[in-house]
């Protein structure tokens, strides 16, 4: 997972040269003979040879557009969080897998690829590539560091304990679905469970799983294919959650999850599949409407159970289902622009909450007016950087805030085991623990430390917490609030789970929101997102990441901050000054969310108030221990700590007029993070849904023609009413750096000016990207975030031609071409030769060239000592560059002081064919012995 994700920039004039070695030889020796050779443009696939490309990495070009491609030594699972491929912390975009789970492919098109050596791929924050494995950091902490948290005090209501109601339970399959932008149909099959013998209309929740292999063999194969191939079965990952639906059917709900592996096998789109698991949501939704209006149409196991209450409807999202069901509620609130949505019909349902396991989320676009509670397992290794913390943090300030947003984080559970048939030992097809790592024992999440739970305890905690957001959301039950908000009681059903939880929302009044317009004395206000070392609040050490800092599609990003303090000795408060002052105001407490590193225990803070004159208080102490992590855990993570109000109002602090916030650390030493403080009051307020306008952006595909200049403008389309502010970012399409700036969408506004100029031409070039992506600041909400405009190039590719320079030389000198284009190109034009075997003679060998040539060219060794067409991934790839009509080509050779005959060099310029049959050259070598 972040996630972090696509293509952002333009093929530069940077990243062939980078791959290639390339020489121009200087006064080397005429060609023996005048052959020439003319290449035509490419027609179908070619290897280019991975010269400094780290190991297991390669490029490829098509008559398109090259491919960066990544080979995984083992198959990668189909995972939610998605494999992306960054160079350096840059990120490029996410492949395309192959069959085989081993192969990844990213279009070069519009990607400035810079230097190869540091090429990485990942997945939620972890590296996958080899280079990663080796260069990870061990985890320096002990399993004596790792103790479970301590155990909370018990909730005065638990609903994890099932119901009166005994529970039937069956399926449904309908007619498949077309939905936009995917090219096969996607099922409508989903398994019902329901309380038996329950009378009037029972509320509904709906659960919808993430992303995860999509076929297997009962040999154990896996593939993410769709339909699933003769010989094959499809993974029942919709079956998953049948602990979870009974707990909730034995209390009165009717529950149904659905199956969404048709999407999984085609969700390489933009938004990773988010609208159509919005879409394929909503058509489920509409046919139980259908279904509670009429039930003699309505599946058999729907008739058997009471008739559901539209009105009252709870969705459950696991991974990339959390980011659907997520966007699911958006739609239902806010539709989505005609070409977006596979649903098009009449909203005839209210979601009343959201439950998001573990999810993934892309666009960092959270339906502010819907109530969440968003489970953060611990130990997960698919979704790592936990940054489903995002549908906390990122609604904030965006609406009026009565919904509230609530985050389980959950020590020691993994990704996988929420759902059952992903989990080993329960999986009817092959499945894993997606943290376990032998290699590399974890002295938290490995099975068997004190932190980590088992399967089955984690699927009993998590159906609590799944029960507990249903008890509050669906039925208004507040005495399960105090399991979601930060008031961190326990439901004891969920033990030995050590659950933590924080929350925003709910009335509760922002105080000290750390942004621009505060300013802080004694620490600093650092950058959640900043790669940058001195703005960046946490160190690039490898020691551990935040939930709260998770990337998103550029960085440094603008707007999201916290409040860093690092202190040498105790009692040196650091004061955090709003702009100017507030109203806390028949609130109870002050809620306080901190971070404080992972395995500390006992860092102990002063937390005072001081008003607009300058009147002080001191409200408490308050004490803080760090959650368990290691440095492969994203365990930097808010606790929310509460401290009353009396005795700010005993000592004549003006409520109304609420401005400084000091921090007084009393320990002699330590670290901490403000992320936000809060007036807090009890109780759950009644959430209804605020008309907000609505930004979507789209991808334009233009031509680039052949002479004059033309304007286009990014598809940026705002619905509905109202006024507020998003963030617009705007990649530059070479160098892929954004520039951020807030617009204000006003009523009657319905498109957002981002215009793109294309200047026609008659070069080859490849395609060019000009990316657009928006997220939600204040009044508005955003649907499809990421677009822009992509300039198709229009001109064919130049025939290259090969010309002899020194093809007979002595040993010591260069073997050199010349590589010529019919016309100049506005990009690198790459030729590619592969290495044949010596027809006649003796072969060059490796020893017979230069040593480092040699490893740029194949990665391989010189010794033992071997013809050149045996040496593994051999090949040359010689470079026009951009504007230029030729380049050389040359292979170096050294003496090596024995007698022996002249050696050969054949090397045939691909053809597009396999085997290639491209014209061949042969270069020989003189020996000078």
């Amino acid at each position: 997972m972040p996630t972090r994700r696509r293509t952002l920039t333009r093929a530069p004039s940077t990243w062939i040269a980078s791959a290639a070695v390339l020489a121009t030889v200087a006064g080397s020796p005429g060609p023996a003979a005048a052959q020439q050779a003319t290449l035509p443009p490419p027609s179908a696939a070619r290897i280019v040879p991975d010269g400094q490309l780290p190991s297991g990495w390669q490029i490829t070009t098509d008559d398109s557009a090259p491919q960066l491609v990544w080979h995984s030594a083992k198959p990668v699972p189909l995972g939610d969080a998605g494999v992306e491929f960054y160079a350096g912390d840059r990120l490029l975009g996410r492949p395309k897998a192959a069959p085989d789970g081993r192969t990844f492919r990213l279009g070069l098109d519009g990607v400035h690829l810079g230097s190869p050596t540091d090429l990485q791929v990942r997945a939620g924050a972890r590296r996958l590539d080899a280079a990663g494995a080796a260069a990870a950091p061990k985890s320096r902490r002990t399993a004596a560091a790792a103790k479970p948290p301590a155990v909370l005090p018990a909730n005065s209501v638990d609903p994890g304990r099932p119901g009166r109601y005994r529970t039937v339970t069956g399926e449904y399959t309908l007619p498949s679905v077309r939905l936009p932008g995917l090219s096969a149909p996607v099922e409508m099959r989903a398994v019902v469970v329901a309380p038996a013998g329950a009378t009037g209309r029972r509320p509904l929740a709906l659960f919808l799983h993430g992303r995860h292999d999509t076929c297997y063999t009962a040999d154990g194969n896996r593939s993410g294919e769709w339909p699933c191939p003769a010989g094959s079965k499809p993974v029942p990952s919709y079956r998953g959650y049948l602990r979870d639906q009974k707990l909730l059917a034995s209390q009165g709900y009717e529950t149904v999850s659905i199956s969404a592996s048709g999407i999984n096998a085609q969700d390489s789109v933009e938004d990773g599949g988010a609208q159509a698991r919005s879409s394929l949501v909503r058509l489920h939704l509409a046919h139980w409407a259908d279904w509670a209006a009429g039930r003699a149409a309505a599946p058999a196991i729907v008739r058997t159970a009471a008739a559901a209450d539209l009105s009252r409807v709870l969705l459950v999202g696991h991974s990339r289902g959390g980011e659907g069901v997520n966007r699911a509620a958006l739609d239902s609130l806010s539709p989505p622009p005609g070409d977006q949505g596979g649903y098009r019909g009449t909203v005839r349902w209210r979601i009343r909450g959201t439950v998001l396991i573990g999810p993934t989320a892309f666009g960092q676009n959270p339906a502010p007016d819907v109530p969440s509670t968003t489970i953060l397992p611990g130990c997960d290794g698919d979704v790592a950087d936990l940054e489903g913390e995002t549908y906390v943090d990122g609604t904030r300030g965006v609406s009026r805030g009565a919904a509230l947003h609530s985050a389980v984080y959950m020590a020691g559970a993994n990704h996988n085991f929420f759902n059952s048939e992903w989990t080993p030992g329960q999986a009817k097809a092959p499945a894993e623990d997606d943290f376990a790592n032998a290699d590399q024992p974890d002295p938290v999440c490995s099975p068997g430390s004190a932190t980590r739970l088992t399967a089955v305890q984690q699927q009993a905690a998590g159906a609590t917490y799944i029960a507990a957001a249903a008890r509050l959301f669906v039925t208004g039950d507040d005495r399960a609030r105090p399991l979601l908000d930060g008031s961190n009681l326990r439901a004891p059903s969920a033990d030995p789970a050590r659950v933590r939880t924080h929350a925003v929302g709910a009335d509760r009044t922002p105080a000290f929101v750390p942004d621009a317009s505060v300013t802080v004395n004694g620490g600093r206000l650092c950058s959640a997102v900043a790669p940058a070392p001195k703005t960046a609040c946490l160190a690039a050490d490898g020691t551990g990441i935040s939930p709260h800092f998770a990337e998103w599609e550029t960085s440094p990003e603008p707007g999201r901050h916290a409040v860093a303090l690092n202190w040498s000795a105790a009692g040196s408060p650091v004061r955090v000054r709003a702009a100017k002052p507030l109203s806390l105001s028949g609130a109870k407490a002050l809620a306080l969310r901190v971070i404080v590193p992972p395995n500390t225990t006992g860092t102990q803070l002063d937390v005072s108030l001081a008003d607009a004159t300058g009147r002080r208080a001191t409200l408490g102490q308050i004490r803080v221990d760090g959650l368990p992590g290691s440095d492969r855990t994203a365990s930097y993570w808010a606790q929310e700590i509460r401290v009353p109000l009396t005795a700010a109002a005993r000592n004549g602090v003006d409520l109304n007029r609420v401005q400084t916030l000091e921090l007084t650390p009393r320990n002699r030493s330590g670290r901490a993070w403000l992320m936000d403080a809060s007036g807090w009051r009890p109780g759950t307020p009644a959430v209804r849904p605020t008309a907000l306008p609505r930004v979507d952006v789209g991808r334009l595909k233009v031509e680039e023609g052949d002479s004059g200049t033309r304007t286009y403008q990014v598809p940026v389309r705002v619905s509905g009413q109202g006024s507020g502010q998003v963030r617009l970012f705007v990649a530059d399409p070479d160098t892929g750096r954004a520039t951020a700036r807030l617009v204000t969408v006003r009523p009657g506004s319905h498109v957002i000016d981002v215009p793109v100029e294309v200047q026609g031409n008659t070069r080859y070039s490849y395609d060019v990207s000009h990316d657009v992506f928006v997220k939600a600041v204040h009044n508005a909400v955003v649907g499809s975030h990421f677009g822009g405009a992509t300039v198709r190039n229009d001109d064919p590719m130049p025939a290259v031609t090969v010309t002899p320079l020194a093809d007979r030389v002595t040993e010591g000198q260069n073997l050199t071409w010349r590589v010529s284009l019919s016309t100049a190109a506005d990009t690198e034009v790459p030729v590619v030769f592969s290495v044949l075997p010596a027809d006649d003679g003796a072969e060059l060998s490796s020893t017979d060239v230069d040593p480092q040539w040699l490893k740029e060219n194949s990665g391989e060794p010189p010794l033992p000592e071997r013809p050149l067409s045996k040496v593994a991934g051999i090949s040359l790839l010689g470079t026009v560059p951009a504007g230029q009509l030729s380049a050389e080509v040359a292979v170096p050779t050294v003496m090596d002081g024995q007698t022996e005959p002249d050696e050969l060099l054949r090397i045939q310029l691909f053809g597009f064919e396999e085997p290639p049959v491209g014209p061949v050259f042969t270069g020989k070598v003189a020996n000078t012995s």
